[in-house]
Formats: C-alpha cells, sequence, structure tokens
C-alpha cells in the first residue's frame, strides 16, 4: 500500500502543481471564464491515464508462465527508467519550466486560444498519470493489487486535501524538501525494480544469474515476513539474489550516488561563481 501512496502522492501533487499555476496566471490575466477550459483539459487527461492504467493490467494478467515474467521484468526496469529520468529531468527543469509554463499559459489566455490552453492541461496532467500508472503496475507485479490501489486512491485523496489547504492559504508545505524526501524514498524503489526485473528476467534465462544465490539470509530475515514484505515492497530486497541481481541494484545506486553528488557539487559551485 506505501509504494501505491507514495507514488501517487508524488505524481497527483506535480499535476496539481501545474493547474494550480494555470489556473493562478489566468486569475492575474483577468481571464477566470477560461479555466472551465482548463478543468476539460484536466479531467480528459484523468480519463485518458485510467484507460491507460487498465490497459496496462489487463495486459499483465492476460500473459502466462515465460510469456508472464518477460512482461514483469521490461516493466519494472522500463518504471525504474522513467522513474529516475523523471526524477532528474524535474530536478533540473522545474525552475525553467514553472516559469516557461506561465508564459505559454499567460499568452494562450490574452489570445483566448482555449485549444492551447487545454492542451497545456491536459498534457500536463496525462503525462503525470500515464507515469503513474506504469509505476503501480511495475509495483503490483509482486504484492497485493489491491493494496497498491488502495494506497493510490488514498494518495490521491491526499493530494486533493494538500492541494485544496495550499490554494487556500491554510497551510503552507516545504515543496523542495517535500519533493527532495520523495525523490530519495522513490530511487531507491527504482533500485528495487531493477533488481526485482533482472530477477525476473534471470527466471526465462534472458539474463544469466551467473550465481544463483549470492547469499541466503532469509533465515535472519525472511522476504515473506512483515517485514521483509515491506522492504521488498519498498526497496525490493531479496534474501538470496542471484549475483547479476544483485550487481544490478548496486550499480544503479552507484550511478545514482554519483550523479546526484556530480549535480549538488555544480549547483555549489553555480552559487559560489
Amino acid at each position: 500500500m506505501i509504494p501505491g501512496l507514495l507514488l501517487s502522492l508524488r505524481e497527483g501533487l506535480e499535476a496539481a502543481l501545474i493547474i494550480g499555476l494555470v489556473l493562478g496566471t489566468l486569475k492575474k490575466v483577468q481571464k477566470d471564464k477560461l479555466s472551465r477550459v482548463v478543468w476539460v483539459g484536466t479531467f480528459s487527461a484523468i480519463g485518458v491515464s485510467l484507460v491507460a492504467g487498465l490497459a496496462l493490467y489487463w495486459m499483465g494478467i492476460s500473459f502466462e508462465g515465460t510469456a508472464e515474467e518477460i512482461f514483469e521484468g521490461i516493466t519494472m526496469l522500463l518504471a525504474a527508467g522513467v522513474l529516475t529520468w523523471m526524477i532528474f529531468w524535474m530536478r533540473a527543469q522545474s525552475q525553467q519550466m514553472s516559469k516557461q509554463l506561465e508564459s505559454d499559459v499567460r499568452q494562450a489566455a490574452l489570445g483566448s486560444n482555449t485549444g492551447a490552453l487545454f492542451l497545456i492541461a491536459f498534457l500536463a496532467v496525462v503525462r503525470e498519470g500515464i507515469e503513474l500508472a506504469l509505476f503501480l503496475t511495475a509495483a503490483s507485479v509482486d504484492t497485493d493489487g489491491r493494496e497498491i490501489l488502495i494506497g493510490a486512491v488514498l494518495g490521491m485523496g491526499l493530494v486533493v486535501l494538500l492541494a485544496w489547504l495550499m490554494f487556500s492559504r491554510l497551510v503552507r508545505l516545504d515543496l523542495r524538501r517535500f519533493f527532495g524526501v520523495t525523490s530519495t524514498l522513490l530511487l531507491l524503489f527504482a533500485a528495487g525494480l531493477v533488481a526485482h526485473g533482472v530477477h525476473e528476467l534471470n527466471e526465462v534465462g534472458w539474463i544469466p544469474p551467473v550465481v544463483e544465490h549470492v547469499w541466503d539470509i532469509n533465515p535472519v530475515l525472511d522476504e515473506t515476513s512483515f517485514l521483509g514484505e515491506i522492504l521488498k515492497t519498498l526497496f525490493g530486497y531479496n534474501g538470496n539474489p542471484s549475483l547479476t541481481e544483485a550487481i544490478a541494484y548496486g550499480v544503479y545506486l552507484a550511478v545514482i550516488v554519483f550523479t546526484l553528488r556530480g549535480g549538488s557539487s555544480r549547483e555549489r559551485a553555480a552559487v559560489v561563481g
């Protein structure tokens, strides 16, 4: 349930902030009447995202045996790649993106270009929605799909509440810290997806395990225990991984840490300069 809540909270809040920026810009230029177009684009995108999510779900349950393992492995690796790209892209582009978005909305509003406003809202929400559908599909592979769905619904409910409180100025959320913490948790979640994706492809022989079980610590922390299930769901814990699975997990984390440190060094250098 926790991955579903975390993923939907992160993606949903990003979409809510974009829509809030669009509506706020319309209010600044006194074009509030065009907000209806924004809401049409938003709900259209939600509908498309739901269809995409259902399509991925039905595709997954339609496979059996080897085909199912291949689908699960590829889905996990794809989700990990998209999740990683999304976090680093948002980190690099967040400030410029908000300025560019406000400029585009202002231009469309002053020209009463309803089609452009619809597309701005639709594309912003549908991107987050389809990403969320992919992430939830990957997260549900090794856990109860109903728990992931419940978590996603709770996350979306929390998004609505937080968005309302923020836009009503009843609460101030430190967005920089929020996205920093959730980014770290999601990158650890992505590392687990990478390892589990490799594990699934080990099963079908697409990636050789080399060593079937590098270690076995299940007697100490069984992956089927309560704590083991939580760690497995959140971070891809496996008590007896193959060599290639362990290498994939370690290499992914090493690359992420190296990239994050490099980015932080460049940011500090820019501030000093």
